[in-house]
């Protein structure tokens, strides 16, 4: 399996598992030329920007662990490319879902990660 469909399975999951718990999916890969999104959910009028992390085993780390500083300022800066050209004024966070394993099970969804 190529890591690009890994990393569609781990979307699709994620996707899955945020429609199971009442999130409605508004996009996925949203992209421009300079950044992008994963997944773009809402949930009681807040979006979520979720960044998806999938890591075949955890020698190596969670993919939580991925998540740095600088990756946190691009999720921020594509958040806000969305955010004006959809003309959003509402509540909006940025999230992480952690998938582990040949079943991408969700290992932790993390709302809020400021």
């Amino acid at each position: 399996m190529t890591s690009y469909s890994t990393g569609k399975q781990a979307e699709a999951a994620a996707a899955n598992y945020l429609v199971q718990n009442a999130y409605k999916v508004i996009d996925q890969n949203w992209r421009t030329r300079w950044c992008e999104i994963d997944i773009i959910a809402s949930k009681q009028s807040v979006v979520y920007f979720v960044e998806v992390k999938y890591r075949a085993t955890s020698i190596n780390g969670s993919g939580l662990d991925y998540i740095t500083r600088s990756k946190l300022r691009q999720m921020a800066r594509a958040a806000e490319s969305w955010i004006l050209k959809a003309n959003w004024t509402g509540d909006y966070q940025l999230s992480a879902i952690e998938l582990t394993g040949p079943e991408f099970t969700v290992q932790s969804f993390l709302k809020d990660l400021y």
